[in-house]
């Protein structure tokens, strides 16, 4: 029995060996073993869809999302519902929880535009047209501190216009995508009777069939004097100038660039057009105010427009 036990030893003993002479001569040829499987999370995702302006990003594995830069902190809103509906600063800053506004004036956390939406509708008192629009508030929620050519401004934006209906002869309507509007003072309203502080505006930029169209205004009488200058009816259309560069649906950048006696309107920062004389002269009479958005220049049944802007900025040096 002894022998027997001492045999079963030996015999275990060679198998161990065995084993293990095995496994040096698989590593010692270059043969790995198998690894342990590691199991890896999937990363976390996150979202911030932002309520209002400001940019945020919000990531999963593949999509990064982006909300517009632009500072509303100085610019009313005008929709084309209710009276219209105004919303001024700040409530405008939270835009983006505003049950109203959200149908017209909304954030595409996919390009990173902020997108005023529009449509036949309600309009404001000198207009037979409605309008997403922003009017700029020098001071938040006052209409009555605004700016001279003499003291200049400029405004620039990115934008696009991918969404416009079309009339009952297939052509896509047109739509005002930015402007510089005149206004009177009190004092200028009082002294020729008017009853509100309207002036023409003296450039209007229009998206007309995936062209930039700059329509100004010229005094019709340059022997006017400067009260006669005020009245509305004093200030013609011009003829109009069309830009040459065609911008179809594409982002494209305006500029325009206001100082005394001198307007300059640029596109793409490549090409340009400057209006200058005694048309210019005798408009330094007036106040000015920037607007931006989109002006639906028709009235025609289910027509609509969408205006996207993906930088807008104003300085007053």
């Amino acid at each position: 029995m002894g022998y027997l036990r001492l045999n079963i030893v030996v015999f275990h003993l060679f198998l161990i060996s065995t084993c293990l002479l095995a496994s040096c001569s698989s590593q010692d040829n270059g043969e790995s073993p198998t690894p342990i499987p590691v199991v890896t999370p999937p990363p976390s995702s996150s979202a911030t869809n932002g309520d209002g302006g400001g940019s945020s990003t919000a990531s999963s594995t593949t999509q990064d999302y982006r909300l517009p830069n632009i500072d509303l902190s100085h610019w009313k809103l005008t929709l084309p519902i209710g009276n219209p509906t105004e919303i001024e600063p700040p409530e405008i800053l939270d835009y983006g929880t505003n049950e109203t506004v959200k149908p017209f004036f909304y954030n595409d956390s996919i390009d990173g535009s902020l997108v005023f939406y529009t449509y036949p509708g309600a309009t404001t008192a000198n207009s037979s047209y409605s309008r997403t629009e922003l009017r700029e508030q020098m001071e938040p929620g006052r209409n009555d501190v605004n700016w001279t050519f003499a003291e200049g401004g400029r405004i620039r934006g990115t934008l696009a216009v991918p969404d416009i209906s079309t009339d009952a002869d297939g052509s896509k309507h047109r739509t005002i995508v930015m402007q510089i509007h005149g206004r009177l003072t009190n004092e200028q309203r009082d002294l020729i009777g008017e009853d509100d502080n309207n002036a023409p505006p003296i450039m209007k930029i229009y998206w007309v069939r995936g062209y930039v169209r700059l329509k100004s205004k010229l005094l019709g009488d340059l022997n006017a004097t400067d009260a006669e200058a005020l009245y509305t009816s004093a200030w013609v259309d011009d003829e109009g100038h069309t830009m040459n560069t065609y911008v179809g649906t594409s982002s494209f950048t305006l500029e325009i660039i206001a100082s005394e006696a001198r307007m300059e309107v640029v596109l793409n920062d490549s090409e340009s057009y400057v209006y200058s004389g005694e048309h210019m002269e005798r408009w330094g009479i007036f106040e000015n105010y920037f607007k931006a958005g989109n002006y639906l220049a028709t009235r025609d049944d289910g027509a609509f427009s969408k205006v996207k802007y993906y930088t807008l900025e104003v300085n007053h040096d």
